[in-house]
């Protein structure tokens, strides 16, 4: 059977929505086909025993600039974190924080043993110049590595190797912080600028509220697709012609539909989720490890942001692994009862989740983080890997694709 339309848009993450939502808004007919039989792409959530779990350990930042033109994020109901991070080293736990967010934490974290006072301010005068400057700027500096950015804006071993490491190896799935310093800026951004939290129905919320306004019938489930042509998409079902065709799915994936991309490496992680009978923390504060294990990058009562993540009476937490080798989870729950400085023996644990393409990496050069949508002759393609590795590199990447789609469809 051959079926027509305008514009096919070939994978349901975020990317594809986005794209799906713009072509929607324009009156442009559409359809959207998605190999799974959910959509979400990598931002989902499974119930298990009255648990909210993600598919690894996601959050949602208010400052992600796309955000507002695809939905009202109080309709999601979030649960904020706080605007900081307890350091755990030795038997202390230092907690530093966002001042401007969080004045009353402005002298205890002048003080906190982490680095130097002097690191601590030109810190603080990174992440300022990165939330201040337009990003035309941030993006027209010279590209380094994340790691050499921060060697270079005059930060100590001790601030990285026990502060910044562990946080952002957590952030961009990349212990080694090869990641281009055009991302970190824009990263460091979005951290001053908004704030971080969780739905209350999962991360899975944001994708379903940014389809809600599309009408069931153009998302088609379950619908993998063989192949891609100009003019033309095959699936199992039969085949489809069109005008464009927007590849919105992974970068494996898209590579194997559209040869000509580049090939892009994928970072992986893996979350541990527990459930403890008491939280180890009273606070909605990421926890990570200044003592330069690099086992653990991060651990987070999530139930203490979110409440609805986990039944009454119980609680969750989740702990995070960078890289492709996850420990056992023995391991883990040893790491946890050294960080919390408390017995883990009670805690149950409720599954691993690993995600083995869970970011593209994205070392220099990057340039201007947007890398070209069109591949010539009605393809076009979006994705996390065109844009920031992030949610709102996801979000914007299909906006422009479906962006370049229309002026396309119209010039001819």
């Amino acid at each position: 059977m051959l079926a027509e339309t305008d514009v096919v848009v070939v994978g349901g993450g975020l990317a594809g929505l986005a794209a799906a939502r713009r072509l929607h808004r324009a009156g442009v007919p559409w359809r959207l086909l998605e190999a799974g039989g959910r959509l979400g792409g990598r931002v989902a959530t499974d119930v298990i025993d009255g648990y909210l779990i993600d598919r690894g350990f996601q959050v949602l930042n208010t400052a992600y600039p796309r955000l507002g033109t695809l939905l009202d994020t109080d309709r999601l109901d979030l649960g904020y974190f706080t605007s900081g991070v307890l350091v755990r080293r030795g038997d202390d736990l230092l907690r530093l924080v966002n001042p401007v967010r969080e004045p009353t934490g402005a002298p205890g974290t002048a003080l906190a043993g982490v680095g130097s006072l002097l690191d601590r301010l030109r810190f603080a005068a990174l992440a300022t110049g990165c939330a201040t400057l337009p990003v035309s700027r941030l993006l027209a500096a010279p590209e380094t590595s994340a790691e050499t950015a921060l060697r270079r804006a005059g930060l100590s071993d001790a601030i990285i190797e026990e502060l910044l490491r562990p946080f952002l190896s957590g952030v961009l799935i990349d212990r080694e912080l090869a990641t281009s310093s055009h991302v970190l800026a824009v990263v460091l951004r979005s951290f001053a600028r908004g704030r971080i939290g969780l739905p209350a129905e999962g991360m899975a919320a944001l994708p379903r509220a940014i389809a809600d306004p599309l009408p069931a019938d153009l998302l088609d489930l379950d619908t993998p697709v063989a192949q891609v042509a100009p003019g033309l998409v095959r699936t199992q079902a039969g085949a489809i012609r069109c005008r464009a065709v927007v590849v919105a799915v992974d970068p494996p994936a898209a590579a194997a539909l559209l040869p000509a991309l580049a090939t892009v490496r994928m970072h992986s992680y893996t979350t541990y989720y527990h459930s403890a009978p008491e939280p180890p923390l009273a606070e909605p504060i990421l926890l990570i490890d200044g003592d330069r294990r690099e086992i653990v990058a991060n651990t987070v009562v999530l139930s203490n942001a979110a409440p609805t993540y986990a039944p009454a009476g119980r609680h969750l937490v989740a702990t995070s692994v960078v890289g492709p080798k996850a420990p056992p989870e023995s391991t883990i729950r040893a790491e946890l009862t050294r960080l919390y400085g408390r017995s883990t023996a009670d805690w149950t644990h409720l599954t691993t989740v690993v995600v083995p393409e869970a970011l593209p990496a994205a070392p220099p050069p990057q340039g201007r983080l947007r890398k070209p949508v069109s591949m010539g002759e009605g393809l076009f393609v979006a994705g996390d890997h065109r844009d920031s590795p992030s949610i709102q590199g996801a979000l914007a990447s299909g906006w422009r694709a479906a962006g370049a789609v229309l002026e396309e469809l119209r010039a001819g």
